[in-house]
């Protein structure tokens, strides 16, 4: 029997270990130099909207056809290429996640997520005295 569990608890472990190295791939943030970018998988880019360059969205031409460019963490710029309607309040986010590819010198995102400023300023809240 101390056979069984042994093999058993061996084969437990290295499960446990596969699935963590799995998981970890998602769940991590990279730059557009990183080597999981530049091996073409999706990856997670958490930058801010290089507003030196233009944003081009033509709802009228092409409504899911947004591009833009974003400033990665360590500073790398790449143009984004967003399948999909310019969010609202784009502009005024402080953060932006995109998750997609590499795909020559352009990232083609499939997802955008946003940090958009808070609604409440502590200098802007009254309080009544009594």
């Amino acid at each position: 029997m101390k056979k069984t569990h042994i093999i058993a608890l061996v084969f437990i472990a290295v499960l446990v270990g596969v699935l963590i190295s799995m998981l970890g791939d998602f769940s991590r943030y990279e730059t557009f130099d990183s080597t999981y970018a530049k091996k073409g998988k999706e990856i997670n880019v958490v930058g801010v909207l290089d507003t030196s360059t233009p944003m081009i969205y033509e709802p009228l031409k092409d409504p899911n056809k947004f591009i833009f460019y974003l400033k990665d963490e360590k500073g790398g710029v790449k143009e984004v290429l967003y399948k999909g309607e310019k969010p609202r309040d784009f502009e005024r986010s402080e953060k932006i996640v995109i998750t997609g590819k590499l795909e020559g010198e352009q990232f083609v995102a499939s997802k955008i997520l946003m940090k958009c400023p808070s609604k409440y300023v502590e200098d802007q809240v009254q309080t009544a005295s009594l």
